[in-house]
């Protein structure tokens, strides 16, 4: 063998070398995100029970950041007859009166309930985290009412819900599907203390519709082919980056980047500039990994000036009760 051939050999043989270092390697990236993206939603089901607090907050801002419009709710999650109910707390500041919060959490777990018992969408089910299936329908679609003068709830139910509760749907709100060879390993980081691979996806069937949610086979063939493209290009600006826990195949973050929207009709009128959503992950009870924050920022430009829209979720406190625990108004 040439000399020539042996110093090029060298550092090729170098290089491959860190290539098999890295983990996952390049060529095991698309198994590894395939259990990545499988794992996603296994997690709310590992405890049997657990209470938590939720801040939702939606605002608008003008030109100079000039507050328009804005509210805050505030809500607390607990299990009742085996699902979770979101029960309205506060609004704006003001607290919600005992007959309208009872209200509010009958309505919420009887859709739950009914929810519960439709198919998933695409036949999948949901496991808990030993691989189960756990479903029971024969609960009640009335919630049990609360005694008047008692303003507090009793949480010694457990989880007997199937289908993910909508904290966890809100929080994967970008429903992406694994697709091979659309992800790209950028390096390693440290999240929280955390180390992390750090990875793009660009997607190709994020943005995808549905023909029987728009007319079926009474939409014309050039409607459909305008519904393709314009799916086609939202995909192609699409920029997703997570940030992934190795060894738990465990999504701690990731951000959602429209990288431009210049194809968009009406641009004179209103020029949306930025879209970006921001989704994290906390372990608040050892090896449970559950939502902890979700951020929506929207940026547009009309003739007046730059709008800013903003929406945030924040779950905490995340806590598991006692026998004698009680959710009441805070």
């Amino acid at each position: 063998m040439s000399a020539t051939r042996l110093r090029w050999l060298a550092p090729l043989a170098f290089c491959a070398a860190l290539s098999i270092a890295a983990v996952p390697a390049e060529t095991d990236l698309d198994a590894f995100m395939r259990q990545v993206v499988a794992r996603r939603d296994d997690n709310w089901k590992k405890l049997q029970q657990y209470v938590f607090d939720e801040r939702e907050q939606m605002e608008m801002r003008g030109p100079n950041r000039v507050p328009i419009w804005g509210e805050k709710h505030e809500y607390t999650w607990f299990i009742r007859d085996g699902f979770f109910v979101r029960s309205p707390v506060k609004f704006n500041g003001v607290t919600i009166g005992e007959a309208e919060r009872r209200k509010f959490e009958a309505d919420y777990l009887k859709q739950a309930q009914e929810r519960d018992t439709r198919p998933p969408r695409g036949g999948s089910v949901t496991l808990d985290g030993s691989g189960s299936i756990s479903i029971d329908r024969g609960a009640s679609a009335d919630a049990a009412p609360r005694a008047a003068d008692d303003p507090s709830q009793d949480v010694s139910g457990v989880i007997r819900q199937n289908r993910p509760p909508q904290f966890i749907s809100s929080a994967y709100f970008l429903r992406f599907k694994f697709e091979e060879g659309k992800y790209a390993l950028v390096g390693r980081e440290t999240l929280d203390g955390r180390p992390v691979l750090k990875i793009e996806y660009y997607p190709a069937r994020m943005f995808s519709g549905s023909d029987r949610r728009r007319g079926g086979k009474d939409r014309s063939k050039d409607a459909a082919a305008r519904d393709a493209e314009f799916q086609r290009l939202m995909n192609k600006v699409a920029l997703v980056t997570i940030w992934v826990e190795p060894t738990a195949h465990q999504i701690v973050k990731y951000t959602f980047d429209n990288v431009g929207f210049d194809f968009l009709p009406a641009q004179w009128l209103v020029h949306v500039s930025d879209v970006k959503a921001t989704m994290t992950v906390g372990q608040p009870f050892p090896d449970v990994w559950l939502p902890s924050n979700m951020e929506i920022n929207v940026a547009m430009t009309a003739a007046f000036g730059q709008i800013d829209l903003r929406y945030g979720l924040d779950y905490h406190d995340y806590r598991v009760p006692s026998v004698t625990s009680k959710v009441g108004i805070k």
